[in-house]
C-alpha cells in the first residue's frame, strides 16, 4: 500500500483513512464497469475481470487497480487493452466517485491468490507438517 512518513521519528504508517475509503469507492466503480462488459476493444471482448484491490496515492491522483481474470490469468494483450481503455474507465470512475481530480488508473496483475496457493502448498509438505505438528509434552512427576 502507499506509505506516508510522519515528521516525528520517521516511523512509517499505512495509508490514510481517506486513501482507503476513496480507493474502495474506486474499486466498486471499476467493478461495476467491468460487470457491464461494455468495451469495444477486441482484446477485452468477453473479458471477465475481478478488481481485488485498489491502492491510492497520497494525493488521490493515481490509483493502482489489482485485477485478475476469473479462472485464468490476464494476458499481456488484455493488460494493453486495459491501458487503452483507461481514459474511458477514468471518465466512468469520475462520474461514480466525486473527487476534485479524476484519478489516473494503472492496472497490475493480482498475484495474492497465487502467493497464497504457494504458501498453502509449502505448509502441506510432510517436513513442514512435522515441524508444525503438536509438540510432545513432558510429563512431570
Amino acid at each position: 500500500m502507499a506509505r506516508r512518513t510522519t515528521q516525528k521519528g520517521g516511523e512509517t504508517l499505512g495509508p490514510s483513512q481517506r486513501q482507503l475509503r476513496v480507493a474502495e469507492e474506486v474499486r466498486h466503480a471499476l467493478a461495476a464497469v467491468f460487470a457491464r462488459e461494455e468495451f469495444r476493444d477486441p482484446d477485452l471482448h468477453d473479458l471477465h475481470v475481478t478488481v481485488t484491490e485498489v491502492r491510492a496515492s497520497p494525493d488521490l491522483k493515481h490509483m493502482t487497480a489489482f485485477v485478475s481474470g476469473l479462472g485464468r490469468d490476464l494476458t499481456k494483450e488484455q493488460f494493453a487493452g486495459l491501458r487503452r481503455v483507461s481514459p474511458f474507465l477514468k471518465r466512468q470512475v469520475a462520474q461514480a466517485v466525486r473527487l476534485k481530480y479524476a484519478p489516473d488508473l494503472h492496472f497490475q496483475p493480482d498475484t495474492a491468490l497465487d502467493y497464497a496457493m504457494k504458501i498453502d502448498a509449502v505448509l502441506k509438505r510432510p517436513e513442514v507438517q512435522r515441524d508444525l505438528g503438536p509438540k510432545p509434552t513432558r510429563e512431570e512427576d
